[in-house]
Parts: C-alpha cells; sequence; structure tokens
C-alpha cells in the first residue's frame, strides 16, 4: 500500500513561521534579511496559548486579546504584516536602543533579535494584564534585553533614554513631548497616528524640536489609554438596530444629526469624476488629500446591513470620507466601467443640496489626479502653541501637546 504524500497532516511550527514569512515578503511588508530572519525565528503563537497556531502565524491576523465594558478592543497582538512593516519603517540596528510604547511580548521579541547582545529594548504599557503576559512570553523565549514596564506610555520611559527608535504599537491621537524629548537628534519614531479620523503609521526624524515624515503607511490599530487616550466620538443619523450609520467625529464640527438623518431618507444625487482606479489600487492617499483640502471631512462608518438594505451605497471599517455641509451630506464611492480592473471614483450626496456637495467632493477627487496623484503628503509635528507663521503651508491639526501639518508638494 501506498501512502499519499499530500496528506493535509498538521504544519509543523517552522513550516507555519516559513510560510507567514512568505507573506511578508510577497506583500513588501519585509524586505530586509534581518527583519525576514526576526520572523523566521520568534515563536509568537506562544502568546496566544489558546488561540490555533495557525492563526497565531496569519500575516493578515491580530490577536485580540482583551476588551473593555463596551466591547471595544483594548490590546491586541497586531498582525505580522502591521509590525514587519512598522519595524521596517524603524530602521533598527544592531546596539540600539529602542522604546516600544504598548506591549505585548511579540513585537519586542522581533526588537530584540534585531538590536542583538549589545542593544536594549525596552517596552511600557499602562495594562498590567498586558506587561505580565508580556513578561511570561518573554521569559519563556528567552529574551534578555527587554525591559518591561508597567506605566503610561505617554510619558515614554525616561529612566533609560535617549533613544535611537520609538515605536508605538497603538493609534495615537497626539505626540506627546515626552517622545520627541527622549528621542535622541536623527533618531526615528514610528507612530500610528491619527488624524482627522484617518489613521496612517508614520516614520518621523527628530530634526531639533519637530518631527518630519519619512514614510507613511495604512494601518489600524487599538486606541490608547492613558494620558494619551483621546477616541473618537460617533454622531448616530440612522439608528435602527443593526444597520447604524453614523460619522466618526475628529476634531470636526458637531453635525445636525437630525438633519442628516432626514437628508438620508432623500433620493440620492450621484457626481462622478471620470477618475480610474484600478482594482487593487489603494484610495489611501486620495482620502488623505480630501482631508487636507476639506473642513468637514468625517468618516461615515455603517453596519453591513445599512448597505445591503440600499440606506448607503458603500461601506468599510475604516469609514468613509464624508463631506457635511448642515444639512446635506456627500461620501466617497466607486462604480464599475467596462474595464473589469477599472472603477470610477465618484460621490452620492443626499439633502436639499446633495447634488451640489457630491460634486464639490468630486472637484477634490479631480484635483487630485490632476496635481498629486503621484505624490505623497508631508506630515510634520511641532510643540504646541508654536506660532503659525512657524508652520508649513497645508491642514494644521492642533492637539494637547502638538501641532500636526499635512502638506503635499
Amino acid at each position: 500500500m501506498t501512502t499519499d504524500s499530500t496528506q493535509n497532516f498538521p504544519a509543523s511550527e517552522q513550516q507555519l513561521r516559513d510560510e507567514m514569512v512568505r507573506h511578508l515578503i510577497e506583500t513588501g511588508a519585509a524586505s530586509s534579511p534581518r527583519v525576514v530572519e526576526a520572523f523566521r525565528k520568534v515563536p509568537r503563537h506562544l502568546v496566544a496559548p489558546g488561540v490555533e497556531m495557525a492563526k497565531s502565524y496569519d500575516a493578515e491576523a491580530a490577536l485580540i486579546t482583551k476588551t473593555d465594558e463596551t466591547g471595544v478592543d483594548i490590546s491586541s497582538v497586531s498582525a505580522p504584516r502591521i509590525q514587519a512593516m512598522q519595524i521596517e519603517q524603524a530602521d533598527i540596528q544592531p546596539g540600539m536602543n529602542v522604546l516600544e510604547i504598548g506591549s505585548g511580548g511579540v513585537n519586542a521579541a522581533y526588537l530584540a533579535e534585531l538590536v542583538d547582545d549589545h542593544g536594549r529594548v525596552v517596552t511600557v504599557d499602562i495594562d498590567p494584564d498586558v506587561t505580565r503576559r508580556a513578561k511570561d512570553f518573554l521569559k519563556a523565549t528567552g529574551y534578555r534585553n527587554v525591559t518591561v514596564l508597567t506605566a503610561d506610555g505617554g510619558s515614554g520611559a525616561v529612566d533609560f533614554h535617549p533613544f535611537d527608535r520609538i515605536i508605538v504599537t497603538v493609534q495615537a491621537a497626539d505626540i506627546p513631548s515626552a517622545w520627541v524629548h527622549q528621542l535622541n537628534t536623527g533618531g526615528r519614531l514610528v507612530v500610528p497616528l491619527r488624524m482627522r479620523g484617518m489613521t496612517r503609521t508614520v516614520a518621523f526624524v527628530r530634526d531639533e524640536h519637530r518631527l518630519i515624515s519619512d514614510g507613511i503607511e495604512l494601518c489600524g490599530f487599538v486606541p490608547m489609554q492613558g494620558s494619551g487616550e483621546n477616541r473618537m466620538q460617533v454622531a448616530v443619523i440612522h439608528d435602527a438596530e443593526g444597520e447604524e450609520i453614523g460619522l466618526r467625529l475628529d476634531g470636526h464640527s458637531e453635525p445636525d444629526t437630525k438633519a442628516l438623518a432626514e437628508a438620508l431618507a432623500m433620493p440620492r444625487q450621484e457626481a462622478w469624476s471620470g477618475v480610474m482606479l484600478a482594482g487593487d489600487e489603494s484610495n489611501e492617499h486620495l482620502d488623505l488629500w480630501l482631508t487636507t483640502a476639506l473642513d468637514d471631512l468625517p468618516l461615515m462608518a455603517a453596519k453591513p446591513a445599512a448597505r445591503q438594505r440600499g440606506l448607503v451605497a458603500s461601506a468599510s471599517p475604516l469609514g468613509i470620507p464624508t463631506l457635511v455641509d448642515g444639512d446635506s451630506f456627500a461620501y466617497r464611492t466607486v462604480r464599475r466601467t467596462d474595464d473589469p480592473n477599472r472603477f470610477e471614483l465618484g460621490a452620492i450626496g443626499h439633502g436639499p443640496r446633495g447634488r451640489e456637495v457630491a460634486e464639490r467632493l468630486v472637484a477634490e477627487m479631480q484635483t487630485w489626479n490632476r496635481e498629486h496623484r503621484g505624490d505623497r503628503a508631508h506630515i510634520e509635528v511641532y510643540p504646541a502653541g508654536t506660532p503659525d507663521d512657524q508652520l508649513p503651508a497645508g491642514r494644521v491639526i492642533d492637539r494637547l501637546h502638538s501641532r500636526v501639518t499635512i502638506s503635499w508638494p
């Protein structure tokens, strides 16, 4: 009798890591040999013993480890692709002193591999459950060059500074001054920065008192806790159970939800731009341009059932850019073309001036296509209180500790 060698026996731990690394290389998340080797080595499944091993090595899967009383995710082990992307942005070299804000253990182990025995990693989290899990994981895997602290990450780790690199693994709406002051001049800060509702992982380089962007990637992270907590508000415009629709506000004007609910019930008005996207082309840079150019552009979040019922034509977990003007609004959408790999950008408006608002949104899509499609946003961070005349031209986002600017070439 012969045995079929293609039987589906459980994959070995190393096979799962190798498959994860293959995916990271193919997607471009991991490119440098040292980062690839670190991800090939760390036994990340040990951080979540109750999770199926294969899921631990799924390059796109985040492992949620804690939620708050409302069901919001407040702690997770980020997906390997996101971790690799941030680590590549950080450009970590042997012997460096690295601070991680937001613990979990796995990412600290990757960092420890990269700084080697001559470097040091300090990882900080406000939640003692998280730091306990990190300590257990690092002890079990034998990483001795990592210091785990239970503290508010917004204060950094002053006893261990200066740092060559700071990596933030939670969504931040602000840049605390401690992060800047504890970073060497020329050092790199990699942070998932929320800007007007849109989160991008930005790699910053410190230039004296300011930070200058040197790379931007799309991402999603659980929100920061402690002194840096700054959650978005949601203005609900449709509250039927299971098909809720709301606007995520992040420094935007408080909308007239009653008027917008009435607008939603009015016939939709469409406007189309003539601007095409390839089927696999991200709209992340377009959306960042729209929030730079337009004042009142919150993100519309809708339950899948709202789309299924035809209340909205588009829905996304990240939110859809939506231009609000009093009693009317319009949101970004796409439609298929004769080419199966091309989609046309447009806007759908609702309300007494729905068409007008949709046309304004479309006009900015056309401006992006004409003037900035090949460009990337330039982001700088200055201390709070910096005078306007010392900031670059562009969108300014004011936070408690910082002034963030978004500009375009």
